[in-house]
């Protein structure tokens, strides 16, 4: 009886980390659409475009490491109801951004409201991961939680882009144009902070106790973590900008193929659904298959896929569904777009599986030091701002190509990775 009643008394927590994974994708995945509204709010500038993702993805360098240390401290709890009331904070900041007259004032405010939820979205990171791997009775039914939570996580970030294309149809001129959007995810903020006000968290039995402090220099000595850092640093650049600029690619209004926000979102959403198959694909043959022979794969079929998408003519036209938006209502269209579109879809299949096996390869043999590599680890997903700036300024004020060329970035970061999954990622044992 004891078991049983021990069995069904984790399954709210771990409901609640599954619906936190979801909602950590979605706050974090609409910022890609509404990069189309502030792009027209700064008279076309890519750059622009890409400050809000960067906003919010540069706070997880700065909360990393404070945020290990207040669940340290306080608990799963309070450190995942601090991060709701902080991210409720900064989507209403984003939301007042729609209520000021001057354009590049708004656009300010919004980038900060957009870095006040990246505060949040790095502290439930650093919440839900650790919990569920707890929450398994063995290590591979951690692994096998923190799987499912994912592809939880794939399906928030898949519905993103497509529920804000439908929210805002095809009004990109206005930062109030996405209230919607705005009052949806205070929403969910609010239903979060009640459920978990009146849940009880299962806590580490230490919880609160003085710990051994433990560096992580020590764990940069082995050049499997290290080369590992910037794997992941490149990782979540190419996760993030693969779908960033394929936004912008097909809503820029100089260009040929320039399509409705809605339609967009479901075809940058299509990325996100791919990853959620990808992932699922991987926690099932994750027993079977080593993490580089993993690696190694997806690595090679993506660059085939970013190789292809930048040098196939526009001539060849594949017809991909989404979603239109019109006086009759929302229904089902076909947009018939460059096949390099498709490519860069395709990619969410090998992305999906990357952070997993990164992370698996790169902290090997780390020991007790590797729960200070993996904060570290959250400092670095700031690489999905970084890297998107940086390829922001390759694809300049150009239309068409010219985002396309952009990937050049891309092909170059997965190499790296090709390169840290047979090479850098080997042990000092495995290198002799």
């Amino acid at each position: 009886m004891t078991t049983n009643s021990e069995k069904k008394s984790y399954a709210l927590p771990i409901a609640i980390m599954f619906a936190l994974f979801f909602m950590i994708a979605f706050v974090t995945g609409y910022q890609n659409p509404l990069g189309s509204v502030i792009m027209e709010k700064s008279k076309g500038s890519a750059f622009m475009s890409q400050l809000p993702t960067f906003a919010n993805f540069i706070a997880y360098a700065i909360m990393g490491l404070p945020a290990g240390i207040i669940l340290q401290k306080r608990g799963y709890r309070f450190t995942a109801l601090a991060a709701v009331g902080v991210g409720f904070t900064g989507v209403l900041i984003s939301y007042l951004s729609g209520f000021i007259a001057a354009d590049m004032t708004a656009v300010t405010v919004y980038i900060i409201g957009a870095f006040i939820s990246g505060f949040s979205m790095c502290m439930l990171n650093t919440v839900v991961n650790p919990l569920l791997n707890s929450l398994g009775k063995n290590e591979k039914q951690g692994n096998q939680l923190i799987q499912f939570g994912g592809s939880c996580n794939s399906l928030g970030a898949t519905l993103a882009p497509a529920v804000v294309g439908l929210l805002m149809g095809n009004s990109a001129s206005s930062i109030s144009a996405a209230n919607p959007v705005f009052y949806l995810a205070m929403g969910i903020f609010a239903i979060a902070g009640l459920v978990l006000y009146f849940s009880r968290l299962p806590e580490s039995p230490d919880l609160g106790k003085v710990k051994e402090k433990i560096s992580v220099l020590p764990a940069l000595r082995h050049r499997n973590f290290l080369l590992g850092c910037l794997a992941i640093f490149f990782y979540v650049g190419i996760e993030v900008g693969i779908p960033n600029f394929l936004q912008q690619y097909l809503t820029d209004k100089d260009s040929a193929i320039s399509i409705q926000l809605s339609v967009a979102g479901a075809i940058v959403g299509a990325y996100w659904l791919m990853m959620l198959f990808g992932r699922l694909t991987g926690g099932a043959i994750g027993g079977k298959v080593s993490s580089r022979a993993m690696l190694t794969t997806v690595a090679s079929i993506a660059l085939v896929f970013v190789a292809l998408a930048i040098l196939l003519p526009d001539s060849i036209l594949v017809k991909v569904p989404g979603f239109v938006s019109d006086a009759s209502g929302f229904h089902l269209t076909f947009a018939e777009l460059p096949i390099s579109v498709l490519m860069l879809v395709l990619c969410g299949l090998c992305t999906s599986v990357m952070w997993g096996a990164i992370f698996n390869l790169s902290v090997r043999g780390l020991g007790k030091y590797t729960q200070v590599a993996s904060g570290l680890f959250m400092c670095l997903v700031c690489g999905g701002g970084v890297m998107t700036i940086i390829q922001s300024t390759l694809a300049g004020e150009g239309v068409g190509h010219a985002y396309l060329h952009s990937y050049w970035l891309t092909f170059g970061m997965l190499l790296y990775l090709l390169f840290y999954a047979l090479v850098g990622s080997r042990t000092k044992d495995e290198s002799k």
